[in-house]
Protein backbone atom coordinates (compact mmCIF):
# COMPACT_ATOMS: atom_id res chain seq x y z
CA UNK A 1 0.00 0.00 0.00
CA UNK A 2 1.28 3.59 -1.01
CA UNK A 3 2.57 6.01 1.61
CA UNK A 4 1.60 8.64 -0.65
CA UNK A 5 0.28 11.78 0.87
CA UNK A 6 -1.51 15.10 -0.67
CA UNK A 7 0.36 18.34 -0.64
CA UNK A 8 -1.05 21.74 -0.43
CA UNK A 9 -0.23 24.93 -1.34
CA UNK A 10 -1.96 28.10 -1.17
CA UNK A 11 -1.97 30.81 -3.59
CA UNK A 12 -2.97 33.68 -2.03
CA UNK A 13 -4.28 36.04 -4.65
CA UNK A 14 -5.62 39.66 -4.06
CA UNK A 15 -9.06 39.00 -1.80
CA UNK A 16 -9.14 35.57 -3.52
CA UNK A 17 -9.35 33.84 -6.73
CA UNK A 18 -12.23 34.96 -8.06
CA UNK A 19 -12.11 37.70 -10.03
CA UNK A 20 -15.02 40.29 -8.18
CA UNK A 21 -13.89 38.86 -4.67
CA UNK A 22 -12.85 42.12 -3.48
CA UNK A 23 -16.43 43.08 -3.80
CA UNK A 24 -17.61 40.20 -1.77
CA UNK A 25 -19.24 41.14 1.34
CA UNK A 26 -17.04 38.00 2.74
CA UNK A 27 -13.87 40.33 1.96
CA UNK A 28 -12.54 43.55 2.77
CA UNK A 29 -11.38 45.45 -0.10
CA UNK A 30 -8.28 46.97 1.29
CA UNK A 31 -7.44 43.36 2.78
CA UNK A 32 -4.71 42.62 0.49
CA UNK A 33 -2.56 45.84 1.67
CA UNK A 34 -3.62 44.40 5.59
CA UNK A 35 -0.87 42.57 7.13
CA UNK A 36 -3.33 41.87 9.85
CA UNK A 37 -5.24 39.60 6.79
CA UNK A 38 -2.27 38.39 5.73
CA UNK A 39 -1.16 36.76 9.46
CA UNK A 40 -4.81 35.39 9.71
CA UNK A 41 -4.53 33.75 6.36
CA UNK A 42 -1.11 32.38 7.18
CA UNK A 43 -2.56 31.08 10.66
CA UNK A 44 -5.62 29.75 9.00
CA UNK A 45 -3.50 27.56 6.71
CA UNK A 46 -0.58 26.39 9.19
CA UNK A 47 -4.19 25.21 11.54
CA UNK A 48 -4.64 23.04 8.21
CA UNK A 49 -1.08 21.89 7.98
CA UNK A 50 -0.87 23.22 4.52
CA UNK A 51 2.59 23.14 3.30
CA UNK A 52 3.11 26.19 2.04
CA UNK A 53 1.77 29.82 1.37
CA UNK A 54 2.50 30.54 -2.42
CA UNK A 55 2.71 34.43 -3.55
CA UNK A 56 2.66 35.26 -6.75
CA UNK A 57 4.30 38.28 -8.51
CA UNK A 58 4.31 40.44 -11.57
CA UNK A 59 6.62 43.60 -11.98
CA UNK A 60 4.11 45.56 -13.37
CA UNK A 61 0.69 46.93 -12.99
CA UNK A 62 -1.13 44.21 -15.64
CA UNK A 63 -4.63 45.24 -14.95
CA UNK A 64 -6.75 48.64 -14.71
CA UNK A 65 -6.75 49.30 -11.42
CA UNK A 66 -10.68 50.32 -11.43
CA UNK A 67 -11.52 46.82 -11.84
CA UNK A 68 -9.56 45.30 -8.68
CA UNK A 69 -6.83 45.29 -6.39
CA UNK A 70 -4.04 44.07 -8.67
CA UNK A 71 -0.94 42.19 -6.93
CA UNK A 72 1.41 44.67 -4.70
CA UNK A 73 3.51 43.72 -2.01
CA UNK A 74 7.45 42.76 -3.25
CA UNK A 75 6.71 38.68 -1.94
CA UNK A 76 9.91 38.56 -0.39
CA UNK A 77 9.37 40.82 1.94
CA UNK A 78 5.73 39.79 2.70
CA UNK A 79 7.18 36.14 3.46
CA UNK A 80 9.71 37.73 5.56
CA UNK A 81 7.03 39.33 7.56
CA UNK A 82 5.08 36.11 7.92
CA UNK A 83 7.86 33.95 8.97
CA UNK A 84 7.85 36.10 12.09
CA UNK A 85 4.25 34.73 13.23
CA UNK A 86 4.20 31.58 11.93
CA UNK A 87 6.40 28.19 12.76
CA UNK A 88 5.31 25.43 10.41
CA UNK A 89 4.02 26.81 7.20
CA UNK A 90 6.30 27.18 3.98
CA UNK A 91 6.64 30.39 2.24
CA UNK A 92 7.18 30.53 -1.37
CA UNK A 93 7.56 33.53 -3.59
CA UNK A 94 7.77 34.26 -7.45
CA UNK A 95 10.92 36.06 -8.39
CA UNK A 96 11.38 36.94 -12.28
CA UNK A 97 14.79 35.87 -14.13
CA UNK A 98 13.90 38.18 -16.64
CA UNK A 99 13.95 41.57 -14.76
CA UNK A 100 16.43 40.51 -11.71
CA UNK A 101 19.98 39.59 -10.99
CA UNK A 102 20.98 36.52 -9.75
CA UNK A 103 23.23 37.37 -7.12
CA UNK A 104 20.28 39.63 -5.36
CA UNK A 105 17.55 36.18 -5.61
CA UNK A 106 20.34 33.90 -4.05
CA UNK A 107 21.18 36.42 -1.10
CA UNK A 108 17.57 37.47 -0.44
CA UNK A 109 15.80 33.95 -0.41
CA UNK A 110 19.07 32.37 1.09
CA UNK A 111 18.05 34.94 4.02
CA UNK A 112 14.80 34.33 4.19
CA UNK A 113 15.59 30.88 4.66
CA UNK A 114 17.81 31.33 7.37
CA UNK A 115 15.26 33.64 9.10
CA UNK A 116 12.52 31.20 8.91
CA UNK A 117 15.12 28.42 10.00
CA UNK A 118 14.53 26.50 6.59
CA UNK A 119 10.72 27.42 5.31
CA UNK A 120 11.79 28.73 2.19
CA UNK A 121 10.83 28.21 -1.88
CA UNK A 122 11.96 30.66 -4.81
CA UNK A 123 9.11 29.95 -7.75
CA UNK A 124 11.08 30.71 -11.27
CA UNK A 125 9.21 32.37 -13.89
CA UNK A 126 10.42 34.51 -17.14
CA UNK A 127 7.29 36.86 -17.07
CA UNK A 128 5.35 37.03 -20.50
CA UNK A 129 4.12 40.61 -19.77
CA UNK A 130 6.02 42.74 -22.19
CA UNK A 131 5.15 45.76 -20.48
CA UNK A 132 7.50 45.07 -17.23
CA UNK A 133 10.34 45.38 -19.04
CA UNK A 134 9.52 49.18 -19.69
CA UNK A 135 9.37 49.61 -15.73
CA UNK A 136 13.59 48.48 -15.74
CA UNK A 137 15.11 51.24 -17.92
CA UNK A 138 16.61 49.60 -21.49
CA UNK A 139 16.10 46.19 -20.28
CA UNK A 140 14.37 44.09 -23.80
CA UNK A 141 11.51 42.13 -23.10
CA UNK A 142 13.13 38.94 -24.72
CA UNK A 143 11.55 36.58 -26.90
CA UNK A 144 10.38 33.47 -25.03
CA UNK A 145 12.92 31.06 -25.74
CA UNK A 146 15.63 33.54 -24.74
CA UNK A 147 13.50 33.93 -21.55
CA UNK A 148 14.37 30.38 -21.01
CA UNK A 149 17.55 30.07 -21.79
CA UNK A 150 18.60 32.88 -19.59
CA UNK A 151 16.68 30.89 -16.93
CA UNK A 152 18.23 28.04 -17.16
CA UNK A 153 21.79 30.18 -16.69
CA UNK A 154 20.05 32.20 -13.93
CA UNK A 155 19.00 29.16 -12.05
CA UNK A 156 22.36 27.76 -12.33
CA UNK A 157 24.41 30.60 -10.79
CA UNK A 158 21.70 30.98 -8.17
CA UNK A 159 22.13 27.58 -7.27
CA UNK A 160 25.96 27.78 -7.19
CA UNK A 161 26.06 30.57 -5.28
CA UNK A 162 24.08 28.79 -2.45
CA UNK A 163 26.55 26.12 -2.50
CA UNK A 164 29.91 28.34 -2.18
CA UNK A 165 29.93 27.64 1.66
CA UNK A 166 30.12 24.21 3.05
CA UNK A 167 28.03 23.18 5.62
CA UNK A 168 30.77 23.12 7.58
CA UNK A 169 32.66 26.19 7.01
CA UNK A 170 31.29 28.87 9.92
CA UNK A 171 33.45 27.57 12.92
CA UNK A 172 33.02 30.71 15.18
CA UNK A 173 36.18 29.85 17.90
CA UNK A 174 36.00 32.74 19.96
CA UNK A 175 39.48 31.89 21.53
CA UNK A 176 41.26 31.49 18.28
CA UNK A 177 39.46 34.21 16.67
CA UNK A 178 38.62 31.82 13.57
CA UNK A 179 35.45 32.69 12.25
CA UNK A 180 35.14 30.83 9.49
CA UNK A 181 37.73 28.16 7.15
CA UNK A 182 38.10 30.08 4.06
CA UNK A 183 38.99 26.31 2.27
CA UNK A 184 35.38 26.01 2.56
CA UNK A 185 34.11 29.02 0.76
CA UNK A 186 34.05 28.74 -2.86
CA UNK A 187 34.14 31.73 -5.46
CA UNK A 188 32.15 30.11 -8.33
CA UNK A 189 33.73 32.11 -11.45
CA UNK A 190 30.51 31.98 -13.32
CA UNK A 191 31.38 33.13 -16.62
CA UNK A 192 28.24 32.25 -19.03
CA UNK A 193 26.64 34.01 -21.85
CA UNK A 194 24.34 36.20 -19.75
CA UNK A 195 25.64 36.27 -16.20
CA UNK A 196 29.25 36.80 -15.04
CA UNK A 197 29.36 36.09 -11.45
CA UNK A 198 32.03 35.91 -9.62
CA UNK A 199 30.79 35.14 -5.59
CA UNK A 200 30.83 33.68 -3.20
CA UNK A 201 27.70 34.60 -1.47
CA UNK A 202 27.91 36.79 1.69
CA UNK A 203 25.75 33.93 3.79
CA UNK A 204 26.94 30.53 5.05
CA UNK A 205 24.75 27.74 3.46
CA UNK A 206 21.02 27.97 4.93
CA UNK A 207 19.08 25.87 6.65
CA UNK A 208 18.01 23.82 3.65
CA UNK A 209 21.31 23.70 1.87
CA UNK A 210 19.17 25.02 -1.26
CA UNK A 211 15.49 27.05 -0.53
CA UNK A 212 13.27 24.59 -3.03
CA UNK A 213 12.55 25.53 -6.29
CA UNK A 214 9.20 25.60 -7.95
CA UNK A 215 8.73 26.13 -11.57
CA UNK A 216 5.33 27.99 -13.16
CA UNK A 217 4.70 27.22 -16.57
CA UNK A 218 3.64 24.28 -19.37
CA UNK A 219 4.83 25.34 -22.28
CA UNK A 220 7.84 23.14 -23.36
CA UNK A 221 10.28 25.55 -22.52
CA UNK A 222 9.23 25.84 -18.86
CA UNK A 223 8.99 21.99 -18.69
CA UNK A 224 12.72 21.45 -19.77
CA UNK A 225 13.48 24.26 -17.13
CA UNK A 226 11.32 22.16 -14.32
CA UNK A 227 12.94 19.40 -15.71
CA UNK A 228 16.25 20.31 -14.72
CA UNK A 229 16.05 21.99 -11.75
CA UNK A 230 13.00 22.31 -10.50
CA UNK A 231 11.75 20.70 -6.70
CA UNK A 232 7.82 21.27 -7.23
CA UNK A 233 5.71 22.58 -10.34
CA UNK A 234 2.39 25.25 -10.20
CA UNK A 235 0.80 24.36 -14.04
CA UNK A 236 -3.01 24.43 -15.21
CA UNK A 237 -4.45 21.46 -15.31
CA UNK A 238 -8.29 21.53 -16.64
CA UNK A 239 -9.25 17.89 -16.90
CA UNK A 240 -7.61 13.92 -15.30
CA UNK A 241 -6.68 12.56 -18.72
CA UNK A 242 -4.91 16.54 -19.01
CA UNK A 243 -2.74 16.04 -15.71
CA UNK A 244 -2.17 12.39 -16.71
CA UNK A 245 -0.67 13.47 -19.97
CA UNK A 246 1.58 16.27 -18.23
CA UNK A 247 3.08 14.47 -15.27
CA UNK A 248 3.99 11.50 -17.50
CA UNK A 249 5.29 13.93 -19.98
CA UNK A 250 7.43 15.45 -17.09
CA UNK A 251 8.45 12.21 -15.35
CA UNK A 252 10.04 11.60 -18.38
CA UNK A 253 11.73 14.52 -19.30
CA UNK A 254 13.12 14.56 -15.69
CA UNK A 255 14.64 10.96 -15.99
CA UNK A 256 15.89 12.67 -18.98
CA UNK A 257 17.54 15.07 -17.34
CA UNK A 258 19.31 12.51 -14.74
CA UNK A 259 17.05 12.80 -12.02
CA UNK A 260 14.43 10.24 -10.46
CA UNK A 261 11.08 10.22 -11.80
CA UNK A 262 9.47 11.15 -9.01
CA UNK A 263 12.03 13.99 -8.41
CA UNK A 264 9.21 17.12 -8.71
CA UNK A 265 6.52 17.37 -7.20
CA UNK A 266 3.40 18.25 -9.37
CA UNK A 267 0.81 20.73 -8.00
CA UNK A 268 -2.26 22.17 -10.19
CA UNK A 269 -4.10 24.96 -9.28
CA UNK A 270 -7.49 24.22 -7.56
CA UNK A 271 -10.16 27.10 -7.91
CA UNK A 272 -12.64 26.11 -5.43
CA UNK A 273 -16.53 27.30 -4.22
CA UNK A 274 -17.53 25.29 -1.16
CA UNK A 275 -21.12 25.25 0.04
CA UNK A 276 -22.75 22.93 3.21
CA UNK A 277 -25.13 21.90 0.33
CA UNK A 278 -25.12 21.87 -3.21
CA UNK A 279 -27.85 24.53 -2.76
CA UNK A 280 -25.81 26.35 -0.95
CA UNK A 281 -22.58 25.82 -3.06
CA UNK A 282 -24.87 27.05 -6.11
CA UNK A 283 -25.78 30.49 -4.36
CA UNK A 284 -22.40 30.82 -3.51
CA UNK A 285 -21.25 30.83 -6.92
CA UNK A 286 -24.17 32.75 -8.40
CA UNK A 287 -23.26 35.41 -5.88
CA UNK A 288 -19.78 35.95 -7.00
CA UNK A 289 -20.77 35.57 -10.48
CA UNK A 290 -22.52 38.33 -10.09
CA UNK A 291 -20.30 40.57 -8.63
CA UNK A 292 -18.17 40.66 -12.56
CA UNK A 293 -19.67 41.16 -15.89
CA UNK A 294 -19.85 39.19 -19.07
CA UNK A 295 -17.57 41.58 -20.41
CA UNK A 296 -14.51 41.11 -17.63
CA UNK A 297 -15.07 37.37 -17.73
CA UNK A 298 -14.21 37.54 -21.32
CA UNK A 299 -11.24 40.21 -21.02
CA UNK A 300 -10.12 37.60 -18.81
CA UNK A 301 -10.41 34.49 -20.62
CA UNK A 302 -9.49 36.42 -23.43
CA UNK A 303 -6.12 37.73 -21.71
CA UNK A 304 -5.32 33.74 -21.20
CA UNK A 305 -6.10 32.95 -24.87
CA UNK A 306 -3.44 35.69 -26.71
CA UNK A 307 -6.61 36.57 -27.91
CA UNK A 308 -9.29 40.11 -28.12
CA UNK A 309 -12.47 40.55 -26.61
CA UNK A 310 -14.45 40.84 -30.31
CA UNK A 311 -13.10 37.58 -31.37
CA UNK A 312 -15.30 36.03 -28.19
CA UNK A 313 -19.61 35.55 -28.41
CA UNK A 314 -20.32 34.41 -24.93
CA UNK A 315 -23.47 32.32 -26.92
CA UNK A 316 -21.44 30.88 -29.74
CA UNK A 317 -18.49 27.97 -29.53
CA UNK A 318 -14.67 29.09 -29.76
CA UNK A 319 -13.96 30.48 -33.63
CA UNK A 320 -12.55 28.26 -35.11
CA UNK A 321 -9.23 29.60 -35.83
CA UNK A 322 -8.80 29.19 -32.41
CA UNK A 323 -10.41 25.19 -32.05
CA UNK A 324 -8.14 23.72 -35.17
CA UNK A 325 -4.57 23.15 -33.60
CA UNK A 326 -3.61 25.98 -35.90
CA UNK A 327 -3.83 28.99 -33.41
CA UNK A 328 -0.59 30.89 -32.40
CA UNK A 329 -0.93 32.54 -29.00
CA UNK A 330 0.74 35.40 -28.05
CA UNK A 331 4.15 34.96 -27.00
CA UNK A 332 4.02 33.66 -23.47
CA UNK A 333 0.95 32.40 -22.85
CA UNK A 334 1.24 29.07 -24.32
CA UNK A 335 0.67 26.93 -21.23
CA UNK A 336 -3.07 28.28 -20.24
CA UNK A 337 -4.49 28.89 -23.90
CA UNK A 338 -3.58 25.08 -24.72
CA UNK A 339 -5.82 24.26 -21.30
CA UNK A 340 -8.44 26.22 -22.15
CA UNK A 341 -8.19 25.23 -25.67
CA UNK A 342 -8.38 21.48 -24.84
CA UNK A 343 -11.14 22.08 -22.56
CA UNK A 344 -13.26 23.39 -25.11
CA UNK A 345 -12.48 21.41 -27.73
CA UNK A 346 -13.35 18.22 -25.06
CA UNK A 347 -16.61 19.46 -24.07
CA UNK A 348 -17.65 21.34 -26.69
CA UNK A 349 -18.66 24.73 -24.35
CA UNK A 350 -19.64 27.62 -25.37
CA UNK A 351 -17.24 30.70 -24.37
CA UNK A 352 -19.70 31.95 -21.84
CA UNK A 353 -19.31 28.45 -20.49
CA UNK A 354 -16.24 28.39 -20.19
CA UNK A 355 -15.80 31.93 -18.71
CA UNK A 356 -17.89 30.80 -15.46
CA UNK A 357 -15.66 27.83 -15.09
CA UNK A 358 -12.28 28.86 -16.17
CA UNK A 359 -11.32 31.35 -12.97
CA UNK A 360 -7.82 33.00 -13.48
CA UNK A 361 -6.00 29.67 -16.10
CA UNK A 362 -6.83 27.36 -13.51
CA UNK A 363 -9.04 23.93 -12.55
CA UNK A 364 -12.72 25.27 -11.31
CA UNK A 365 -14.47 23.34 -8.42
CA UNK A 366 -18.13 23.74 -7.32
CA UNK A 367 -18.77 21.38 -4.78
CA UNK A 368 -19.88 20.21 -1.24
CA UNK A 369 -16.81 19.42 1.51
CA UNK A 370 -17.52 15.71 0.28
CA UNK A 371 -17.73 16.73 -3.32
CA UNK A 372 -14.17 18.52 -3.20
CA UNK A 373 -12.86 15.57 -1.40
CA UNK A 374 -13.82 12.90 -3.76
CA UNK A 375 -12.47 15.41 -7.01
CA UNK A 376 -9.02 15.95 -4.99
CA UNK A 377 -8.83 11.71 -4.12
CA UNK A 378 -9.50 10.73 -7.57
CA UNK A 379 -6.73 12.75 -8.97
CA UNK A 380 -4.65 12.17 -6.20
CA UNK A 381 -4.85 8.03 -6.73
CA UNK A 382 -4.76 8.34 -9.95
CA UNK A 383 -1.03 9.52 -9.93
CA UNK A 384 -1.97 12.39 -11.97
CA UNK A 385 -0.96 15.12 -9.23
CA UNK A 386 0.60 14.98 -5.72
CA UNK A 387 -1.33 17.40 -4.31
CA UNK A 388 -3.27 21.50 -5.13
CA UNK A 389 -1.92 24.54 -5.51
CA UNK A 390 -5.48 26.12 -3.39
CA UNK A 391 -7.14 29.17 -4.86
CA UNK A 392 -10.35 29.37 -2.59
CA UNK A 393 -12.70 31.73 -4.56
CA UNK A 394 -12.63 34.67 -1.01
CA UNK A 395 -10.06 35.41 0.98
CA UNK A 396 -9.63 34.31 3.86
CA UNK A 397 -13.56 32.85 4.51
CA UNK A 398 -13.18 30.62 1.07
CA UNK A 399 -9.64 28.87 2.69
CA UNK A 400 -11.56 28.89 6.50
CA UNK A 401 -14.22 26.74 5.05
CA UNK A 402 -11.09 24.42 2.86
CA UNK A 403 -9.41 23.77 6.18
CA UNK A 404 -12.88 23.15 8.46
CA UNK A 405 -14.68 21.54 6.24
CA UNK A 406 -12.62 19.45 3.76
CA UNK A 407 -9.16 18.83 5.53
CA UNK A 408 -11.17 16.54 7.96
CA UNK A 409 -12.13 14.63 5.20
CA UNK A 410 -8.88 14.31 3.86
CA UNK A 411 -7.27 13.24 6.98
CA UNK A 412 -9.62 10.51 7.62
CA UNK A 413 -9.01 8.98 4.32
CA UNK A 414 -5.61 8.81 5.58
CA UNK A 415 -3.91 10.90 2.41
CA UNK A 416 -3.32 13.77 4.26
CA UNK A 417 -1.91 14.54 7.42
CA UNK A 418 -3.04 15.31 10.78
CA UNK A 419 0.33 17.31 11.72
CA UNK A 420 3.90 18.81 10.86
CA UNK A 421 6.46 16.51 10.63
CA UNK A 422 9.99 17.26 10.44
CA UNK A 423 11.70 20.84 10.61
CA UNK A 424 12.27 22.33 6.53
CA UNK A 425 10.25 22.81 4.05
CA UNK A 426 12.29 20.29 2.17
CA UNK A 427 10.73 17.70 5.14
CA UNK A 428 7.26 18.37 4.23
CA UNK A 429 8.05 17.59 0.45
CA UNK A 430 9.87 14.69 1.12
CA UNK A 431 13.16 15.99 -0.40
CA UNK A 432 16.63 15.27 0.78
CA UNK A 433 18.91 18.09 1.52
CA UNK A 434 21.43 18.56 -1.13
CA UNK A 435 25.46 18.15 -0.49
CA UNK A 436 27.41 21.56 -2.06
CA UNK A 437 27.78 21.16 -5.78
CA UNK A 438 31.95 22.30 -4.43
CA UNK A 439 31.87 19.91 -1.42
CA UNK A 440 30.90 16.65 -3.89
CA UNK A 441 33.44 18.19 -6.24
CA UNK A 442 36.54 18.49 -3.83
CA UNK A 443 35.42 14.86 -2.78
CA UNK A 444 36.38 13.50 -6.20
CA UNK A 445 39.69 15.15 -6.22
Amino acid sequence: MSNRTLHFGLNALPAGNHPGAWRSPQASPFGYYDFNQWQRIAEVAERGTLDAIFLADSPSLFTSPESGPAIGFDPTVLLAALASVTEYIGLIGTASTSFEEPYNIARRFSSLDHLSNGRVGWNVVTTRNANAAKNYSDAPHLSKSLRYERAAEFVEVVRKLWDSWDDDALIGDQLSGRFADPERIYAINHHGQHFHVDGPLNLPRSPQGQPILFQAGGSPGGLELAARYADGVFASLLSLPDAIEFTTDLRRRTVKHGRPADAIKVLPGLSTVIGSTEEETKRRHREHLELTGTEERLAALAGHLGSVVYDLNPDKPFPDFILDGTYQPADGVGGFSNAIIGLARREQLTVGELAKRFSKGHRFIAGTPEQIADSIEKWFLAGAVDGFNLMPDVLPSGLEIFVDRVVPILRKRGIFRHEYTGKTLRDRFGLNRPQSLFRREKLKL
